[in-house]
Order: C-alpha cells, then sequence, then structure tokens
C-alpha cells in the first residue's frame, strides 16, 4: 500500500515538474520574443495590414491646332462606402439613410430601396468597404459628394473613390493611327501618343491603404499621401476640319476604286506643318476602311512617275538640259540591255521636248535625258538625288518611320545596267510617300525644304512649356532658276499634261504630278497590282498647301494616279480652298480689285488723261510725283504720290500692263501676263524681298 501510494506521488510530482519546466519555457520564449523579436514581428505584421498604393495620373491631352481635343483621360471611379466607420454614428446613418438612398437613385439609376436594403445589410455585417459604383463618372462623383453624409469628407463621411483613368478619342477614328497609343507592357508606343510618352504620362501619386476583412483594402488618409501631377498636353497642328475632308475624300476613292489602303496627307507649305494625315487599310474580317497603319509615314514605296521630278531637280541644277531641249520618244518603247522600257501611248510624233516629257510623263523621254546626260558618271546623278535629301529619314520622332532606300553604283551587288534608267523613273528605289510630299512641298516653298511637323506647344494647363518652330532641312535645295522650272512644270502637267482631265474646271491653279508604278511582289511585276498617286500643291500662284494622295492596289478597273489619285486631291483641295482659302483671298481681292478711277498709273500718262478731259492736272496730282494713285471713294478724282523700292516687291495690282511690267523689271523680276487688262492679281505677296525671285506671275482683268 506504502509503495503503491509512493508510486502515484512520484507520478503526481513528476507531472507537475513537466507542467512548471513547460510553463517556465512558455514564459521565457514569451520574455525572448518581447525583448529579442518584438520590434521586428510588429514590424511585420503593420506590413502585412498597411500597403502603399500607386495612384495613377491623368493622362495628358492631345489637340489640334485650334484646341479641339484629339485624345483625352477620361477619369472613371470605383466608389465605395466606409458604412461601417466609427465615425459615422448610427443615429446619423439612420436619420439620413433615406436621403442618401433617393441621392444615389437618381444619381445611379438605381431603385432606392435596393440601395438602402444594402446600406443596412453592409452595417450589420461591419462592411467597412460597400461597393457603390465600378465605372462612375466624374460628373457623377461630384454630385454624390453633395449627399448627406458624405457632403462631410473623406475623413468623416466615409466615401472612398478610387481613381481610373479611360484614354478617350473624342473624334474616334480620326486621325486615330498617328495619335497612336501605348501599352507599356509590351513596350508598344505608336504614334504620338508613344512618341510623347515621357510628356503625356505625368507622375504617379501614392496612398497608403490598410487590408480589411475579406482581404479588402481602405485608404489611411495621412500626410504622406502623394497626389499624382497630371501629365502635360500636346497642342498638334493636325486641323480637325481639314483631317475630316481628307479622310472623307480618301475613303471615297478607297470604296470607289476597291482599293486595299491609301493615304492622304496635307502640309504647311511655309511652316511645313501636317494638317491632315489620313490613312485607311481594309479589314477584311469587319469589312470595312480602319486607321490600322501609318501608310504614309511607315511604308517605303517604289513611288514611280512621281520620282520624275527629283530627276529633273537634278538635271537641270547640274546644267544638263533645258525645257526646251529635243528628245525623241519614237513610238514610245525603248529597251535597255535586255529590258523593255515603255509609255502609256506615243507623244506627239515622238519627237518631244523635256517639258513635254515631264508634263506627259514620258518614261522613255525621261529615262533617255537621264541616261544621255549621267552614263558616264552615274554617281553624280545619285549624289544629286542624296543632295536633295532622299536618302535619309526625315526623323519625324513617330516610332516606324519607312527607312528610304537610293543605291548606288559603288555598290556592284545591285546596282545593275539598268539601274540608271529605270531609277530615274521612280524604280529599284524606295521612299516613303510623306518623304516624297516633303519634295514636292519644297518647291511650293521656293527651294526651302522644311521638316514635316506634328506638334506645334507642349502647354501646362493654358502655359506654354515648350514651343516647336519650323525645322529646315536645307535652305535651298536648287538654284532659283530650277525651282521656277519644276514650278512652270507642274502646272503644265495640270494644265496640258496628264492631269488636265481631272483638273480641267478648277476654280484655282493646282501644280502637281501624277505617278503610277507597278508593285513588285516575290521580285517581280505584274499588270495588276498598283499604286496610284498624285502630288503637288495649291493655289499654285501663291502655294499655301501641299498634299500627297497614294491609293494602293485598286482592283475596280482603273489605276493610273490621274483616275484614281488626282480625284481625291481635288476633293480635298477644292474643300479646303472653300473652308480656308477663298475667304482670304476674297479679302485680298475686294481690298485691291482696282476699277480705272482707284488704278495706279504713270504720272505722265494721267496728266494727258485729264488734259483731254479740260481739267488742271495740277490740281489733281502732287507736283514731282512719278508714280501716283487714286485716293478716297470711287467718285474721287484726287491722288497721291507713291514710290517703289526696288528691294521689295511693288504692288502693281490695279496698274496697266505695261506700267506693271516696267515697275517690275526694275525689281529684277521677269514677268509672266494671262489676259488682258489691268491686273488684279500677283502671285508674290507685295512687300516681299525682290531678290528671292526670278519670275511673278500677273493675272489681267479679262482673259
Amino acid at each position: 500500500m506504502t509503495d503503491t501510494r509512493k508510486d502515484i506521488l512520484w507520478r503526481v510530482y513528476l507531472v507537475y515538474f513537466l507542467m512548471l519546466v513547460f510553463g517556465i519555457s512558455i514564459i521565457a520564449k514569451i520574455v525572448y520574443i518581447q525583448i529579442k523579436e518584438g520590434d521586428d514581428l510588429v514590424e511585420k505584421a503593420e506590413t502585412q495590414e498597411l500597403k502603399v498604393f500607386e495612384l495613377e495620373a491623368n493622362r495628358g491631352n492631345i489637340m489640334d491646332i485650334s484646341h479641339n481635343l484629339l485624345a483625352t483621360s477620361v477619369p472613371v471611379f470605383e466608389v465605395r462606402f466606409d458604412v461601417s466607420s466609427p465615425l459615422i454614428s448610427t443615429e446619423l446613418l439612420n436619420s439620413k439613410i433615406d436621403s442618401v438612398s433617393n441621392g444615389l437613385s437618381k444619381i445611379l439609376d438605381m431603385p432606392s430601396g435596393t440601395i438602402k436594403r444594402n446600406i443596412q445589410k453592409a452595417r450589420k455585417r461591419g462592411n467597412r468597404y460597400m461597393l457603390i459604383g465600378r465605372h462612375i463618372t466624374y460628373s457623377q462623383l461630384k454630385k454624390i459628394k453633395q449627399l448627406p453624409i458624405f457632403r462631410q469628407g473623406k475623413y468623416k463621411g466615409g466615401l472612398i473613390a478610387i481613381q481610373k483613368t479611360h484614354r478617350a478619342l473624342p473624334y474616334k477614328n480620326l486621325a486615330a493611327r498617328t495619335i497612336g497609343y501605348t501599352i507599356e507592357q509590351e513596350d508598344l508606343y505608336v504614334g504620338l501618343e508613344g512618341a510623347y510618352a515621357d510628356v503625356l504620362k505625368g507622375t504617379n501619386g501614392s496612398m497608403m491603404m490598410r487590408r480589411i476583412n475579406h482581404g479588402d483594402w481602405i485608404p489611411v488618409h495621412d500626410d504622406n499621401e502623394i497626389e499624382p501631377c497630371d501629365g502635360r498636353d500636346l497642342v498638334t497642328t493636325i486641323d480637325v476640319d481639314i483631317q475630316d475632308i481628307a479622310e472623307t475624300a480618301l475613303l471615297h476613292q478607297l470604296k470607289t476604286n476597291k482599293a486595299f489602303q491609301g493615304c492622304a496627307v496635307v502640309m504647311e507649305v511655309e511652316t511645313g506643318h501636317i494638317t491632315a494625315i489620313a490613312n485607311l487599310r481594309y479589314d477584311s474580317s469587319e469589312d470595312e476602311y480602319k486607321e490600322s497603319y501609318n501608310y504614309a509615314l511607315g511604308e517605303s514605296i517604289e513611288p514611280g512617275s512621281t520620282f520624275k521630278l527629283a530627276s529633273i531637280i537634278t538635271a537641270l541644277d547640274d546644267g544638263k538640259v533645258k525645257l526646251t531641249d529635243s528628245l525623241y520618244t519614237g513610238e514610245g518603247y525603248t529597251r535597255y540591255y535586255n529590258r523593255a522600257m515603255r509609255d502609256v501611248h506615243k507623244i506627239k510624233n515622238g519627237r518631244i521636248t523635256v517639258r513635254d516629257a515631264f508634263e506627259h510623263s514620258s518614261n522613255v523621254g525621261i529615262s533617255r535625258m537621264i541616261v544621255d546626260s549621267y552614263k558616264d558618271n552615274p554617281s553624280q546623278f545619285i549624289e544629286g538625288l542624296y543632295d536633295l535629301n532622299l536618302n535619309k529619314p526625315l526623323d519625324t520622332k513617330i516610332a516606324g518611320e519607312g527607312i528610304p532606300y537610293i543605291k548606288n553604283p559603288s555598290d556592284k551587288k545591285t546596282w545593275y545596267g539598268t539601274s540608271l534608267p529605270w531609277m530615274s523613273i521612280g524604280y529599284e528605289l524606295t521612299v516613303t510617300p510623306l518623304q516624297t510630299l516633303t519634295l514636292y512641298n519644297s518647291i511650293a516653298n521656293n527651294g526651302k525644304m522644311v521638316k514635316p511637323m506634328f506638334v506645334k506647344e507642349i502647354r501646362e494647363g493654358n502655359a506654354v512649356i515648350e514651343s516647336f518652330d519650323t525645322e529646315i532641312i536645307d535652305d535651298q535645295i536648287a538654284s532659283q532658276s530650277t525651282v521656277d522650272s519644276c514650278k512652270s512644270l507642274l502646272e503644265g502637267v495640270v494644265l496640258r499634261g496628264t492631269g488636265r482631265l481631272t483638273f480641267r474646271n478648277s476654280k484655282f491653279k493646282i501644280a502637281g504630278k501624277t505617278g503610277t508604278a507597278q508593285i513588285a511582289k516575290n521580285g517581280s511585276y505584274n499588270k495588276s497590282d498598283y499604286n496610284g498617286s498624285f502630288v503637288g500643291y495649291f493655289p499654285a500662284d501663291d502655294p499655301k498647301y501641299s498634299m500627297i494622295v497614294v491609293i494602293n492596289n485598286p482592283t475596280a478597273g482603273k489605276y493610273y494616279g490621274g483616275s484614281v489619285a488626282a480625284p481625291a486631291f481635288k476633293e480635298i483641295a477644292d474643300n479646303i480652298y472653300a473652308t480656308k482659302l477663298a475667304l482670304q483671298e476674297e479679302s485680298l481681292d475686294d481690298s485691291t480689285s482696282f476699277p480705272v478711277s482707284h488704278s495706279t498709273c504713270y504720272s505722265e500718262n494721267l496728266k494727258s488723261i485729264l488734259d483731254i478731259a479740260g481739267l488742271d492736272y495740277e490740281s489733281y496730282i502732287p507736283a514731282g510725283s512719278e508714280w501716283v494713285k487714286s485716293n478716297g471713294s470711287r467718285d474721287e478724282t484726287s491722288y497721291r504720290e507713291i514710290n517703289f523700292s526696288e528691294k521689295t516687291v511693288p504692288d502693281v495690282r490695279g496698274m496697266k500692263a505695261k506700267d506693271a511690267v516696267y515697275i517690275l523689271e526694275k525689281s529684277g523680276l521677269k514677268t509672266n501676263i494671262s489676259g488682258r487688262g489691268r491686273v488684279i492679281k500677283q502671285s508674290i505677296r507685295p512687300g516681299s524681298t525682290a531678290s528671292k525671285y526670278n519670275h511673278i506671275n500677273l493675272q489681267l482683268s479679262t482673259y
């Protein structure tokens, strides 16, 4: 009995001892944790409970030249309600719940009863992150903030608004590919959105948030919260009115000719501002044309006959030819080695001038001109093309620009005996449509080549942060006489050549060149795939805009540039003239439409007229005046003296032709006259520096 009792006591004591040791070890662990690991564990717990979230900045706007929005960030909010916040008493919630529910019902178009029940259920469950809506607009959010409880602010009102942004294009697909987009995760930076991503994106902010029940996060508003800084705005050179005109005309021609794709680009002659750039490609999956590829900028193509301008600039500037030189084209057929070259049809009797060859787009004539001039030194011709900057990208900052290719005789692997004649007519080389336009624009701009511009300003609110001036690529791509000759040729194409039929009824002068190029596929050409183009400028006597239209792979039967591209050019030019230029010219003409009584004339001639009328000329003409101009109203017969400077282009409007010619020749200008009577229009603005020009065109009052 005694032994049994001792055995039991021993076991009890052992259990007590083990429990004591276990208790002491727990206490020791607690002390150790408190002293050694406490700070680390507290920090870890807080880290798990709190997290910094990034607040996305609003992306800057992209605007047209008149500040119409082309792309903008529309704020969209996810709105929640901390309905169980300790700062919102039960009494307050109960007294205002009907007002809140009715207000939300009107704003969000939801049943007020449903909203009220959801708020009551959320309060009972202790929900501090009740969802009100995921796609709340900014205007809706402003109204929600004015409701009872919510109007007390973000701390006491329990309203949680998490801002997100959606990129919107107010004009939908208008210039969509040039406006572009960015997808940072895929490293995609397209168009102006991509080129100016750093300017547009702004600086993100940050907000501390706490995790609550169900893994939801709510904001912790403290002094460490950083508001996002919105991106800056781009003011582009695009004019939405001209852009709409260009896209409408291009789409019409693409559909009419059942073409695969095309582009139309309009540039301001003096500034290089791209006022419109339309790129449309057929999407067979949706059976419609879409702005899915920047053909004008990204496609380096064989231009065909529009390249003949570069050939003739080079030959004229090198002194190899004159416009009156004779060329023999025979039946419109020739061969270079074993390769045949043809014209569309025989021109005249086969004996034509350089002017004829260009205006009627003779492949045989232009190629013979270049081969005869450069066969012994083809490198000189290529250097001439390089001098026109046709071998260099334009570097417009927009990614994806097509790389031009002008091969050189030094490359024996690519240079053939047929290269020189075929390059002269726009084959065996590639340039982008935008490069071709830049060359033609330089002729309209009296030889000054300017870089195409897409962005005019960077703004922050109403403040201009940075403005961009026109970049000059080359002050003078050729001599003034060469430029003047090329102007004459381009006008001749429209008056007498391949552009005559399309533009025969035009109300204003257009200058340009047609182009038709076979498209190479798998290293060979066929007679079913073509690019048709027209490039030029208008009004020809005082160029304001240059333009190129390219129609790629038309399949409805027509494929010549004069048939498929020129009509779109005319439609765009007519609409621009009607909306942008006609009023300007009307204003200019109204102020300078001179009847006889308001004319400028040589004083001695006027004296004779006054003598015949029996009037004392000394009463009307200031003494010693050589040239005079009438004053005042149509019925007034007084005159004032005027003087002309030989350094500037005089204002000869209202003068008789012989007087105008006399004055202009004293300024060193040769005159081309159209019509009879008095001068009503001159091609160079009065006051311009006379030394910049060789020729001036005068339009007289009658034809």
